[in-house]
């Protein structure tokens, strides 16, 4: 007998939601119309924990023919409004509809049954518009934007393009990377591009911090980097919407470009390429550049607010004018106060109020960065709230050639090198502050990040005026003693980091110098009753015994020069100079003496082999030799940044003893009058 239809009576609350649940996760499209008849509420009956209907999970679930017929079973007349068919995030089907292009006809649909849809709000203050945008679906955008513009007033638009916490379809199309996207808002709104969200920034100030939108191709791989070359510019002819699963040759070719990474490389150079056509429509408009703070020339007097926190801005040279920037208040005419309260965006959380300058400037987006002051030459000279000039702000955060860019220029490199900032800071003091942003994962040691932070110190003090290197700024702190004071912590890292590694590095020096010292009285093929080597007339005797004199002696050089850095007193200025020298030099002698081994033990195999010994001895002697190779590989990383350390050391010593030779772009101040003073310990 065949089973029969189910029906209300037959099947409790719990069942139906069983029944209709699987039968979506499923995709079987029949059983749910059949289950919707049923259902009290039709496909409007809730299914899921979270107050989703069976319409909510049709949509969400991108089931295109599904969702139609559920949507024609709706009467044209509902009970109640579509507007009030939520779940419990508040999405109406109109919401779960916009996050997909594959859903546009459905969409559709929903907006000839109730065109209130297009109005309604989720508990985060998003219209359907703006989930669109969030999820960077173009398609459902132009359509639900074409409804928008037909009848809405300045107050309507604002109402659909900004959410709760004062975030534009603009700002969140940026946010989420849908560059494509924000370049289309951007052409038909231009207005938007000047709008702030609830942290005050605008689309072009969140670019600037988003380095990975302009990231080239320099963490490729060969490979990766010949296949993003040869990929153009424009989307590719496999698009990536959701419209259809496709033919079966269609999938095949998805899978072919996946599995040679060109689909993945792609979508990364065309949202690359995106960003950059983004950018500079941007900053065309940007103008923020402008609204710099006022300065001042504070010549060696206290300010009311000095008198009042008793902090001075006094030169140790009397007379010299330094540059003041006062911005604890703001023009009343010019600018918002930062304590006003305004609700922050939820998707970044953070408050900036620095230029799109400055924060291309602090994320190292150096393409950014010229591109703007391309547009704006002037934008330069530009001055922040706390008084820094691009150049603090580049030597804050570490970023050298953005640095080096912007001194080619002679004339602007003398006004913007001599420049303090708000608290009296110069462009030394901002060395000695603890270096700001992410930094970069490479293998150095705490020694080498030490030494790095000491070259930024003497190649900015090499830049300018001698009378500034003994600069107080508000504080009574030299660049000096701001320095040795934030890096001493850092400093005792590195000096225990450097007995460490000068302590282990002794120990395998020592044990290559015996093992040297004793192939040289068992030497290959032994030795006759008068103490002859047997193969002393073999061409490869001279061989191994002057690799293995060469590597004992690098050996003990090598433990000398570790003994030399352990003895060291570890002052603060050594980690410039001397110790990172006497470090690469003995890792040298180190590499040198099992480079030496190393042809020791080749000549000895040689030498067996010819005299026809057992392979056994022959494969026991090359295994014992594994650990040597693995030792070289491991220190290597090390080794390279430290003779990649050695090139900046050259051209100091270069630069000291021929100070005329300098290039005058690059170190365009007079260096006659460095000071020769050192850095001394707090």
């Amino acid at each position: 007998m065949a089973a029969s239809s189910p029906s209300p009576a037959s099947m409790s609350g719990h069942e139906l939601n069983r029944c209709l649940f699987n039968a979506l996760k499923n995709g079987n499209t029949q059983q749910v119309i059949q289950l919707c008849k049923i259902a009290p509420q039709g496909p409007l009956h809730v299914t899921s924990i979270h107050k989703d209907t069976v319409l909510h999970l049709a949509c969400y679930s991108k089931q295109k023919d599904l969702a139609i017929q559920l949507v024609r079973m709706l009467p044209n007349t509902p009970n109640r409004s579509l507007t009030k068919v939520i779940n419990d995030v508040g999405n109406t089907l109109l919401h779960e509809t916009a996050t997909s292009d594959r859903m546009e006809d459905v969409a559709t649909l929903l907006l000839a049954k109730n065109s209130e849809l297009l109005s309604a709000k989720n508990v985060q203050g998003e219209t359907p518009l703006f989930r669109a945008a969030r999820f960077g679906k173009i398609r459902q955008f132009k359509l639900l934007a074409r409804e928008v513009d037909k009848d809405n007033d300045a107050e309507g638009w604002k109402y659909q393009f900004f959410s709760d916490d004062q975030t534009s379809i603009l700002h969140i199309a940026v946010i989420t990377e849908h560059f494509d996207l924000a370049l289309l808002i951007v052409r038909t709104y231009p207005v938007l591009i000047d709008m702030k969200d609830g942290n005050s920034m605008t689309a072009l100030q969140h670019l600037a911090c988003n380095p990975s939108a302009f990231a080239g191709t320099s963490e490729l791989g060969l490979f990766k980097k010949l296949i993003y070359y040869c990929i153009p510019d424009k989307k590719g002819t496999v698009e990536e919407d959701d419209d259809t699963k496709g033919t079966d040759t269609k999938r095949y070719v998805k899978w072919l470009l996946k599995l040679l990474m060109w689909e993945e490389l792609r979508r990364e150079k065309y949202k690359h390429t995106s960003a950059w056509e983004l950018a500079k429509v941007l900053i065309e408009k940007d103008t923020s550049w402008e609204a710099t703070e006022r300065t001042a020339l504070n010549k060696g007097k206290k300010t009311d607010q000095e008198k009042t926190d008793g902090s001075s801005g006094l030169l140790l040279k009397t007379g010299r004018e330094g540059l003041f920037i006062d911005c604890k208040k703001l023009d009343e005419n010019q600018g918002q106060c930062l304590d006003e309260k305004m609700p922050k965006t939820s998707m970044t959380g953070i408050r900036r109020d620095e230029t799109p300058l400055f924060l291309a400037t602090s994320w190292r987006i150096k393409k950014l960065v010229v591109e703007i002051l391309n547009h704006y030459p002037q934008a330069v000279e530009h001055v922040d709230k706390k008084g820094r000039n691009i150049l603090h702000v580049a030597i804050q955060y570490r970023q050298l050639e953005i640095f080096e860019m912007v001194i080619e220029n002679g004339m602007l490199a003398r006004r913007l090198l001599r420049a303090t900032d708000a608290k009296g800071n110069s462009l030394l003091h901002m060395v000695g502050k603890n270096r700001k942003g992410p930094k970069m994962e490479t293998s150095e040691g705490p020694a080498l990040d030490l030494r790095d932070q000491l070259v930024w110190f003497e190649k900015i003090k090499d830049l300018v005026k001698s009378d500034f290197v003994h600069l107080f700024n508000h504080k009574i702190q030299t660049a000096e003693y701001l320095f040795a004071k934030n890096y001493s912590k850092l400093h005792e890292e590195s000096r225990k980091w450097l007995e460490e590694t000068s302590k282990n590095c002794t120990i395998v020096a020592v044990l290559i110098a015996t093992v040297a010292f004793t192939a040289a009285y068992t030497v290959p093929g032994g030795n006759q009753t008068n103490g002859k080597p047997v193969l002393l007339s073999r061409p490869f005797f001279v061989v191994f015994t002057l690799a293995d004199v060469i590597s004992l002696s690098l050996a003990l050089m090598s433990v000398v020069s570790f003994l030399s850095i352990l003895t060291s007193p570890f002052r603060l200025q050594d980690f410039r100079d001397s110790l990172p020298q006497k470090l690469t030099r003995a890792l040298t002698y180190l590499i040198l003496s099992v480079a030496m081994m190393m042809v020791a033990f080749a000549a000895t195999i040689i030498l067996i082999i010819h005299n026809k010994q057992s392979w056994t001895e022959i494969a026991l002697s090359s295994a014992v030799f594994v650990p040597v190779l693995f030792f070289a590989y491991s220190y290597s990383p090390l080794y390279a940044q430290l003779v990649k350390a050695g090139s900046y050391l050259s051209d100091l010593i270069v630069k000291r003893i021929y100070p005329g030779g300098q290039n005058p772009n690059q170190y365009p101040l007079d260096r006659s009058q460095r000071s020769g003073c050192q850095i001394t310990e707090v």
